[in-house]
């Protein structure tokens, strides 16, 4: 009988990523990594984003967001909570910790404060996404005003900053600044150096996307502005296509891990 009290965090990890694979095989998933087909007739609604506005959904279990970054700048928050019970909200802490990665790509899901799954990311581009540092603030962007931006060229969104849009954002729910936590950053590769500093490895590419499927009916804020480490930089619109997807479109997610295995479990659970 395995004592995994004994296990070295080296050997541990070697014992994970062992599982993980094993999961996979068994499942027989392959990942459907390559820009996602929408079939006309499941489109819901689809919304474009000027650089420094923001947006708010309500989602449905089952529902899913393809989000694509035309012009290829870096930054996007993103904050989810329980559309039935918003205290239970997105943690970042447990979404890195429990997959044992800060790569957030196909296959992963972003877990709330409670073990539960609230997306599963069923199709990436692979631009990478931050859960580590946030929004951008006021301190780097300025603070926010009420100034509308301008056509679809890239800006820098009229001073806008993410922490205040997701407020805002939040405030269309009657949620508070109290309800917010760390954020998901879209489209922000974020590296660290050997000496800890942080940096953004490089810009996404023209045309980037993710696109998340609620496990859980979702409040959803999404602000379009830079990433804090490209704060100055320019912005430009994001395209949200909101649409239906399959009952099964998430089965390589639910199979990625033994994490995200228990995650589902456990919504499966809340929903029975």
């Amino acid at each position: 009988m395995l004592d995994l009290d004994r296990l070295t965090p080296d050997e541990y990890r070697t014992r994970y990523l062992e599982l993980q694979s094993r999961a996979r095989a068994r499942a027989g998933a392959s990942s459907p990594s390559d820009l996602p087909m929408i079939p006309p007739d499941d489109v819901i609604a689809t919304e474009t984003i000027p650089p420094g506005a923001y947006a708010s959904f309500r989602i449905r279990r089952g529902e899913a967001l393809h989000i694509v970054n035309p012009a290829g700048t870096p930054g996007a928050s993103l904050m989810l909570w329980n559309a039935d019970d918003p205290s239970e909200r997105f943690n970042a802490g447990d979404t890195l910790k429990l997959q044992w990665t800060t790569r957030l790509t196909t296959g992963r899901v972003l877990f709330s404060d409670m073990g539960r799954i609230l997306a599963a990311i069923i199709a990436d581009s692979g631009a990478g996404h931050d859960a580590v540092l946030g929004p951008s603030t006021d301190a780097v962007l300025g603070p926010s005003t009420d100034a509308v931006p301008g056509p679809s060229t890239p800006d820098r969104g009229a001073g806008r900053n993410g922490r205040d849009n997701l407020r805002n954002a939040a405030g269309k729910f009657g949620l508070s600044r109290r309800d917010l936590a760390t954020s998901l950053t879209l489209f922000a590769d974020l590296a660290v150096g050997e000496d800890g500093t942080m940096y953004l490895r490089r810009a996404p590419s023209p045309g980037s996307f993710v696109t998340l499927r609620a496990e859980m009916n979702l409040l959803v804020a999404l602000s379009n502005t830079p990433h804090p480490l490209a704060a100055g930089g320019a912005t430009g619109s994001i395209i949200v296509t909101r649409y239906r997807t399959a009952a099964d479109a998430a089965a390589f997610c639910r199979a990625f891990s033994e994490e995200a295995r228990r995650g589902f479990e456990n919504n499966d659970a809340y929903f029975a």
